[in-house]
């Protein structure tokens, strides 16, 4: 679902890189790692219920300034002027994976911008601190200087041995045997996996965010005073359900969906249509 993005630059100079799809509703999605304005899981579903969706390349990724990574309240400042500058009063907030924090932040410190706050796998307290092994190898694959060979890497790999590739990765997503996790997968499902292969890249971004996220405090949840649905997968291995439930003890309209998915990429395997009937069941009720 190719867009067209565009740039915002902002009174200090630094730009945020975003696009707009769809009409309707607006809908304001925090992208997860290694991704940017043009991520695409979960977008259709949104679409063919009349919403319309704003992605913003989080600081580092895309053409995004990276300097506005420097706090998770200097991005979110920059958030709200970019809703100012496209004439948006309130929103729902949907925030992915890595992109969590930043959507806590936001719907904690402009809880008049914000209708609702969707969680999907969300970072939402302290994740991969310098002393684990996956901040030390993600250090050196996902560095500025390197992300790009990592990433051409697995484009060709996923082109070539798309099967052989998801399940050589399914371990970084689920705790399931990945025999029992392929079994989930439809053809259709496969073809997403090598997309977004594709599409992926980590700029500065990733490294930001491993810095940010490692000493992440979620103290700021008991001000988020908008209805929260916390979308997550029991066997998630990248970003573990602990962490939903630490969303859900501390956010006071928060709703809890732990699912049967396979893992972390709860928009592939056959939960997936359960879990987009929850959020937009969700999302229409809180307008």
């Amino acid at each position: 679902m190719p867009r067209i993005a565009q740039t915002f630059k902002l009174e200090t100079g630094a730009v945020i890189e975003y696009t707009v799809a769809g009409r309707g509703e607006p809908v304001f999605i925090l992208h997860g790692g290694h991704s940017n304005c043009q991520e695409d899981f979960g977008y259709k579903i949104l679409l063919e219920n009349g919403y319309s969706i704003i992605t913003p390349s989080r600081p580092g990724y895309g053409r995004t300034s990276k300097e506005l990574g420097s706090s998770l309240n200097t991005a979110c400042k920059a958030y709200e002027q970019l809703l100012d500058h496209l004439n948006l009063t309130k929103v729902h907030i949907i925030a992915v994976s890595a992109g969590g924090p930043s959507g806590l932040t936001f719907a904690a410190r402009y809880p008049h911008r914000v209708h609702s706050l969707t969680l999907q796998s969300a970072v939402s307290k302290a994740w991969h601190s310098h002393e684990d092994t996956t901040y030390k190898v993600s250090k050196i694959l996902f560095h500025p200087k390197t992300e790009k060979y990592t990433w051409k890497l697995l484009s060709v790999f996923s082109r070539s041995f798309s099967k052989f590739m998801l399940k050589q990765m399914i371990p970084s997503f689920s705790s399931l045997p990945a025999s029992q996790v392929m079994q989930q997968f439809t053809q259709e499902d496969v073809k997403q996996f090598v997309a977004m292969n594709q599409r992926q890249r980590s700029g500065h971004g990733f490294i930001l965010d491993l810095e940010q996220l490692a000493s992440f405090e979620p103290s700021g949840l008991p001000a988020i005073l908008c209805p929260t649905l916390i979308i997550h997968s029991k066997y998630d291995q990248a970003v573990l359900p602990a962490h939903a439930h630490a969303a859900f003890e501390l956010i006071p309209q928060a709703e809890l969906c732990l699912f049967e998915s396979w893992g972390h990429l709860i928009w592939l395997g056959k939960d997936a249509e359960t879990m987009n009937r929850k959020m937009i069941d969700f999302l229409k009720t809180t307008v």
